[in-house]
């Protein structure tokens, strides 16, 4: 065999060097092994959280390029239609509703509309259209409808609160501080809540509200307030009998003190007055159903003049 064939054998120092390169790998693998460790254990996510952050951040790449790609082509509707299979291939589809804040409204008129959005890639779902399609219910105040990634849609209810009952010719009906029809009430239901009738009453109960609240104490044993030739308030106390206001805000407010005044005084409520009154200027008109009680009532009276009807 010619020496040219002949292998030249390895060098103690190449050896040598060899070796010492392959410790040097080892090392660097263990030290990124372990740098690796402490990065993962201080992200304040574990690592399947961290695995659906990379496929979010991957889907919006891809979907990034397919929107670039189909707008340079000058075809943006392909684009928003191939935005929404990939979304919905890669599971950003509704899957699940989630109903929050609803107690007096019935939950099932609420998933009627949001499961129309059901299998829709999430990309899709017109959010402003379904709040609008919620607000439109009587008992919705506000609403907000909002995406939990990565097939959920979340929706958050303010309810209206009950605040008296309408009393119409055929039916009784629930309503808010405002005189929003919430749902129609049985007349048991009714039963302890304040009623408000009169043509036109619904509207006023905004002003019905701050007119019982200049006599807090007279709030609570007030059962009806029946408003009278869109003008001014009957008050029906608990105990049958009738405080009949003088129009304007502030005049029904007045007298209504004026009132409250005089029941603490001469406990009217409850007494053998039916009706007080209270429209003339300078007057309060009392209704019993015997003179010598009313004569003994208009002699308790103090500070306005009173007169009998019979």
């Amino acid at each position: 065999m010619s020496q040219q064939n002949r292998r030249k054998p390895t060098s103690a120092r190449k050896a040598a060097a060899a070796q010492g390169n392959r410790r040097k790998v080892r090392k660097a693998k263990a030290t990124t092994g372990g740098l690796l460790d402490t990065v993962m254990g201080a992200l304040p996510f574990s690592e399947d959280q961290l695995h659906k952050i990379v496929l979010v951040v991957a889907l919006a790449v891809v979907v990034a390029i397919a929107w670039v790609t189909a707008a340079m082509m000058g075809v943006p509707e392909m684009a928003r239609r191939q935005v929404a299979a990939i979304a919905a291939d890669a599971g950003f589809e509704v899957a699940h509703v989630e109903v929050r804040g609803v107690e007096n409204l019935n939950e099932l008129k609420v998933y009627e509309r949001a499961l129309a959005q059901r299998n829709q890639a999430m990309s899709e779902v017109d959010l402003e259209g379904l709040r609008t399609e919620l607000l439109g219910l009587s008992w919705v105040k506000d609403a907000r409808v909002s995406r939990q990634l990565p097939d959920t849609l979340v929706i958050d209810i303010v309810e209206r609160k009950p605040h008296a009952v309408l009393r119409k010719a055929d039916r009784f009906v629930l309503i808010d501080a405002t005189g929003h029809e919430l749902e129609p009430i049985s007349r048991r239901d009714a039963e302890g809540m304040l009623i408000v009738s009169g043509l036109g009453a619904g509207q006023q109960v905004t002003q019905l509200g701050g007119l019982l609240a200049a006599a807090p104490a007279l709030k609570p044993r007030v059962r009806e307030a029946e408003w009278i030739g869109n003008r001014r308030w009957n008050l029906t106390f608990k105990t049958g009998q009738v405080l009949a206001l003088p129009e304007g805000d502030k005049q029904a407010s007045s007298a209504l003190v004026a009132f409250a005044r005089l029941d603490g005084t001469n406990r009217l409520l409850g007494g053998p007055v039916k009706v007080v009154d209270m429209r003339g200027k300078d007057r309060i008109y009392l209704r019993i159903p015997e003179r010598a009680k009313m004569e003994a009532a208009l002699a308790a009276g103090a500070g306005r003049g009173r007169e009998e009807i019979d």
